[in-house]
């Protein structure tokens, strides 16, 4: 035997029962942020914009392998990576970043990009106000994306510290730049001599410390 059809509510409760929710939130009370002028605070693991990070003496820990770019869902990173020298040394392995960008206009901060990392050279910091007015300013660069320096760091490029090789540094045996460290003139981007001249000593006085410029 078939069952009979259940009774359905009248024609005119169906809008009443649809606006039901409207009518509950109502009676409560507004939440009003007043943001600008007070800063949300987010979670310790808030992913929000990227940031390149240095060794302890100063050297970046990029090595240019792209695995970031691959892992984006959003094509969003661009790696092209370059060969150090002794004369010119980014990072202590074979290879640097030598440009690195990011387009905010299509990174969808998923995190998948610090995760495919194998250095840890690429994290993401709290910062989430990337809004702009022009499209071309949400193309960050290496030069806005990096680290700034730190107490006992030296300024890539830059020899490794004596004695020390790529592993020692993965293992965290460096933890300051070698008292003496020169930084190198940097030829790829079109220094010269006079405008590199800078030593890590103890009459020069440590770089202003910047985290996510």
């Amino acid at each position: 035997m078939a069952e009979e059809p259940k009774e359905t509510k009248p024609g005119f409760q169906n809008p009443v029962a649809g606006f039901g929710v409207t009518f509950k939130a109502m009676f409560k009370k507004r939440l009003t942020e007043q943001y600008p002028e007070q800063q949300k605070t987010t979670a310790p693991r808030f992913h929000g914009r990227h940031q390149l990070n240095r060794h302890p003496d100063g050297l970046e820990k990029c090595v240019g392998c792209e695995l970031c770019a691959w892992a984006c869902p959003a094509d969003a990173i661009y790696v092209e990576g370059a060969d150090n020298t002794d004369e010119e040394r980014y990072s202590p392995g074979e290879r640097y970043g030598r440009v690195y960008q990011i387009n905010y206009a299509r990174c969808i901060l998923c995190g998948l990009c610090i995760e495919a990392c194998p250095t840890r050279a690429l994290t993401m910091t709290n910062d989430f106000e990337l809004a702009d007015s022009s499209r071309a300013n949400l193309i960050y660069t290496k030069e806005q994306l990096l680290a700034g320096l730190e107490e006992g760091m030296v300024d890539s490029p830059h020899a490794i510290y004596p004695g020390m090789d790529e592993q020692d540094y993965y293992r965290g045996l460096v933890t300051e730049a070698a008292p003496g460290t020169v930084r190198q003139v940097a030829v790829s981007k079109g220094e010269t001599p006079q405008e590199a001249a800078s030593t890590f000593g103890e009459g020069e006085p440590a770089s202003e410390k910047v985290i996510g410029r």
